[in-house]
């Protein structure tokens, strides 16, 4: 190096200086922004793998999801059990101690989609297509002495209100239906899942007794008569007779109704739709 600032080859040394530190500087920014760009890359994995957290909207829209699609998603055998335990109360006993029983599953219907033919009346049909009927889901249980049966129905609507709709339509008046003209009348409801066998045989359909509740977006029924040999007489004459059938038919359907309406668990991801 010269003293007047040049190398011996001509180079200003000045220039040569200005030029290392100037590629220093860009390399040591392109770094800076290469590490930028690393952590931004980085924070979105991880807001991709830390679990969403949903409005409370979200959450309810899921969980009517989930309640929605469980007559789709649950097995058969588990919507209808094999045997439903319920409560004889001790009013109806005449005792100072309830009874456990259990209702035992004999058949279980084919799934129908026009719900009008698991029905009892053209009426209560028109009101369950009219809300959007999809479906309706049928069992038949007995006590376990077989002296009633009692047919519990599902009819699946789209939506929380579309049921509620249907169920008040269900309770009306008018829609009382028989199948004979001098039968005491009978709201009108499911129509019965028969079995094979004599008890089967012995069902008195005019002598049933009949009601229906909603659960979601279910509208649940209910029928219940005899079906063993017993005097052909009116339910209503008969008050241990009608406290233990009704036991037994609405502890079914409410067993029912538990299983598809039941709250779901809060939805969380991984796992929950939306995630």
């Amino acid at each position: 190096m010269h003293g007047d600032g040049m190398y011996a080859d001509g180079t200003d040394a000045g220039r040569q200086s200005h030029g290392g530190r100037g590629r220093r500087a860009a390399a040591i920014l392109a770094l800076i922004l290469g590490l930028v760009g690393f952590a931004a890359a980085a924070t979105g994995v991880a807001i991709q793998l830390l679990p969403r957290h949903f409005t409370a909207g979200q959450q309810r829209q899921i969980e009517e999801w989930e309640v929605n699609r469980r007559w789709q998603t649950m097995p058969a055998g588990q919507i209808f059990p094999a045997s439903v335990s319920y409560q004889l109360s001790a009013q109806v006993l005449q005792d100072a101690a309830p009874l456990d029983l259990d209702a035992l599953r004999v058949s279980i219907a084919p799934q129908q989609s026009d719900c009008a033919k698991a029905v009892t009346s053209a009426a209560v049909g028109a009101v369950l297509r009219r809300n959007g009927c999809e479906a309706v889901l049928r069992a038949t249980y007995v006590d376990a002495t077989r002296s009633y049966v009692m047919t519990v129905g599902v009819a699946v609507l789209p939506t929380e209100a579309a049921a509620a709709s249907a169920g008040s339509g269900l309770s009306q008046a008018h829609l009382a239906a028989a199948r004979d003209a001098g039968a005491v009348r009978l709201p009108a409801g499911v129509m019965v899942v028969r079995f094979g066998g004599a008890g089967a045989s012995r069902y008195n359909y005019y002598r049933q007794i009949v009601a229906s509740f909603t659960a979601g977006p279910y509208v649940v029924m209910y029928a219940a008569g005899y079906s063993d040999s017993r005097p052909q007489v009116p339910v209503s004459r008969d008050t241990y007779s009608y406290g233990e059938m009704k036991s037994m038919a609405a502890g079914v359907a409410q067993s029912v109704a538990n299983t598809l309406a039941a709250s779901p668990a809060p939805p969380h991801c991984p796992g929950a739709p939306g995630c």
